[in-house]
C-alpha cells in the first residue's frame, strides 16, 4: 500500500501529537452474494483522510461520558476490559460509537425498550441534525426521545492509533453492528460525497484497481471481514483487541505504511526511533 505524499509532512511533532479518543463503526447486512459493509467518502480537501474511503465514525465527545444515559446489554467494565481502557472511556466510546454511527448513517442503535430497536428513524431527523451541530448531548436525545442506547448490538473489533508522523493523530476502537431490520443508511452527511453497500472482498478489489482509496486500518478491517460468511458468525467473533500503530517507511518517492510483524517495520520512521537519514524531510 502506498499513502499519498500530503499525508505525511516532511517533519513530524517533537513530542508527537497526543492521540484523540475515537470511535468507529462497521456496519453490516447480509445479502445472497455475502455480507455487506456500509463505506462513506470523505470529502476531498478535509483536514484529515480527505478523500479516503473509511467507515462511520468520529472523535469522543466529553458530554458522551454521561453516566444518566439509558444503557442496556454489556456494561462499561466489560467494554473497558475488552479495550484496555478505564471505565468512564469505554462509556463515552460506546456512545461515541452510537451517535456518530447515527449522525453520519441515520442508522440509530437504540429503541424504546431493553428488548426492541427503532425501525423507523425519519421522526428523529431534526434531532440527527441537532446532534451534528453540537445543540445537545446524545444523553439529552435519548432521554427526551425515551429511548435506551443497545450496547448489546454493538461488538469490539480493533484497536488503530495514527502514527506518529501525523500532526492530527486518534486513538479509534472499532466496532460492528448489524443494520437494524427496517432501517437504511443514508449517509447524509456533509463529511461525505458518496456512500454505498459493499462486500468487503469488492472493495479490496476495487482498492488494488486503484479505484477506493483506503487506509490501512480500513482495508485490514475489509480483509478480516471479508472471512466472514454472515453478519452473525461476524457478530460471534471473540477477538482479543490490542493497539496497532502503523509507522511510516520512505522507498524513494513513496510512501508506504508498515505494520506490526512487516520485516520493515523496525526501520521504519518513528518519532522515538528515527535517525536523520530516516526522516521524512
Amino acid at each position: 500500500m502506498v499513502l499519498p505524499e500530503s499525508m505525511v509532512p516532511d517533519t513530524f511533532p517533537d513530542p508527537p501529537v497526543t492521540p484523540k479518543d475515537a470511535a468507529t463503526v462497521v456496519l453490516l447486512r447480509d445479502t445472497k452474494a455475502g455480507v455487506e459493509a456500509f463505506l462513506l467518502r470523505r470529502v476531498m480537501g478535509m483536514a484529515f483522510a480527505g478523500g479516503m474511503t473509511v467507515f462511520p465514525g468520529g472523535g469522543v465527545d466529553k458530554r458522551d461520558a454521561d453516566v444518566d444515559i439509558a444503557w442496556t446489554g454489556p456494561e462499561p467494565e466489560w467494554w473497558a476490559e475488552k479495550f484496555a481502557c478505564p471505565v468512564p472511556l469505554a462509556r463515552a466510546l460506546v456512545c461515541a460509537a452510537v451517535r456518530e454511527t447515527f449522525e453520519e448513517s441515520g442508522v440509530l442503535l437504540a429503541g424504546p425498550d431493553a428488548g426492541s430497536v427503532v425501525s423507523d428513524t425519519a421522526p428523529y431527523a431534526s434531532a440527527r441534525k441537532s446532534l451534528v451541530d453540537r445543540e445537545f448531548s446524545f444523553a439529552q436525545f435519548l432521554g427526551d426521545a425515551g429511548l435506551v442506547l443497545r450496547a448489546d448490538l454493538l461488538r469490539p473489533w480493533a484497536n488503530w492509533v495514527t502514527p506518529a508522523e501525523e500532526p492530527r493523530r486518534y486513538d479509534t476502537k472499532f466496532f460492528i453492528a448489524a443494520l437494524p431490520e427496517g432501517q437504511r443508511a443514508d449517509g447524509s452527511t456533509s463529511e461525505a460525497d458518496h456512500a454505498e453497500w459493499r462486500r468487503p472482498t469488492e472493495v479490496i478489489d476495487l482498492w488494488k484497481a486503484g479505484e477506493r482509496a483506503l487506509l490501512p486500518p480500513t482495508w485490514m478491517t475489509l480483509t478480516d471481514l471479508g472471512e466472514q460468511p454472515t453478519v452473525a458468525a461476524a457478530m460471534a467473533v471473540d477477538r482479543t483487541i490490542s493497539k496497532i500503530i502503523p509507522k511510516v517507511i520512505r522507498e524513494g518517492r513513496v510512501l508506504r505504511p508498515v505494520l506490526p510483524g512487516d520485516p520493515a517495520y523496525h526501520r521504519a520512521v518513528g518519532h522515538l526511533d528515527a535517525r536523520p537519514d530516516d526522516t521524512l524531510g
